[in-house]
């Protein structure tokens, strides 16, 4: 494992630089913490305690409708912090949704006074917070508008392309599919027994395996364009 001084500027090279004393404070105030795939970082109506700064590993953040689907807002992967934490201690509201890892997660916590300690004292953390709110909401955007008016068969040609970017056989389920789409499971399942019979993928018990990704990425792109 990394070592965390080590770590830290490598992740975050924009604050390791800095020698602002507040944020300086700030850093050194900070607590690292090591989570497990599948925990739940936090939930929706519960109120934000700390600032994350992710090192390692990656956040799902995703909220449930009323009829019980959970649908995928973003993900937060190392360099990032998540964007509903910072508007919920901005606004001190509660959590609209949920956080939980999809792997092994290393990550620093600062603690909410802490944290706008540093909102007020340092000009340049507070440019580091509100440029990554304004990508990251503007992802956010860009997903939903992905969801509410993209064709669902070229955004899961995307999909499975990147689940099997390291490796062809992606351990994920037609549920999660439809989660990362924010579609029904039914639709997905049968976007992908169609692109099982066109022999694309192979589809298995919990996991599916990408066989032909050019194929694959020549329809997510003649699909996806205007």
């Amino acid at each position: 494992m990394t070592s965390r001084p080590d770590l830290w500027r490598t992740v975050f090279p924009e604050l390791a630089a800095s020698r602002d004393p507040a944020l300086l404070d700030m850093l050194a105030a900070a607590r690292e913490v090591s989570l497990d795939s599948g925990a739940v970082v936090f939930h929706a109506g519960a109120s934000c305690q700390a600032y994350l700064l992710v090192l390692e590993g990656t956040v799902l953040v995703q909220f449930t409708t009323e009829s019980g689907r959970d649908v995928v807002l973003y993900h937060v992967g190392a360099g990032n912090s998540c964007v509903l934490t910072t508007s919920c201690l901005l606004g001190s509201v509660p959590y609209p949704a949920e956080g939980i890892t999809q792997s092994p997660v290393r990550a620093l916590t600062i603690s909410a006074t802490e944290f706008m300690r540093a909102m007020n004292a340092s000009p340049e953390f507070r440019a580091f917070v509100l440029r990554n709110v304004g990508r990251r909401f503007a992802e956010v955007i860009g997903r939903m508008t992905d969801v509410a008016f993209g064709q669902i068969d070229s955004r899961l040609a995307r999909a499975l392309l990147e689940a099997s970017r390291t490796a062809p056989r992606a351990g994920i389920t037609h549920e999660a599919l439809a989660g990362e789409l924010g579609s029904a499971r039914e639709v997905v399942s049968r976007h992908l027994k169609r692109f099982e019979q066109c022999g694309w993928v192979r589809l298995g018990r919990g996991h599916i395996e990408v066989v032909d990704r050019a194929a694959l990425q020549r329809h997510a792109t003649a699909r996806s364009a205007p």
